[in-house]
C-alpha cells in the first residue's frame, strides 16, 4: 500500500533558507554563530528558521556550554526520501493502469 509523503516536511523544506541550513548541516554540526556566517542570514531570522526546523523534527539541538549545537536528524530525511522512492516505483507501474473514461 503506498504510504502518503509527509508534506509538513516538504513544506519545511520548500523554504531557501531552511534548505540552505539543512545541506549546511548535512556535513557538520554548527552552532547559530556558524549558520549566521555561512548563511549571512540575520540571527533573529535564523532562530526563527530553526525553531520551524526543530518542531518539523529535523534538526535536534545539543547544548555545549554557552553555545547551542544544531545537528540534522538523517532518518527523518531518509523517510522522506523512502516515501518518494515508494511513489516513483508506484508511479512505474501505474504507467499501465488506465481507468476508462465513462
Amino acid at each position: 500500500m503506498l504510504t502518503s509523503v509527509d508534506t509538513d516536511v516538504i513544506r519545511v523544506l520548500g523554504d531557501p533558507l531552511r534548505m540552505q541550513v539543512v545541506t549546511l548541516l548535512a556535513r557538520e554540526t554548527l552552532c547559530m554563530s556558524h549558520l549566521v556566517e555561512e548563511t549571512g542570514a540575520k540571527q533573529t531570522n535564523l532562530s526563527n528558521h530553526m525553531k520551524v526546523l526543530r518542531e518539523a523534527g529535523l534538526v535536534e539541538t545539543e547544548p555545549c556550554g554557552r553555545f547551542t549545537y544544531f545537528k540534522l536528524r538523517p532518518e527523518v530525511l531518509a523517510s522522506v526520501s523512502a516515501q518518494f522512492a515508494e511513489l516513483a516505483e508506484s508511479a512505474r507501474s501505474a504507467v499501465e493502469n488506465k481507468r476508462a473514461c465513462p
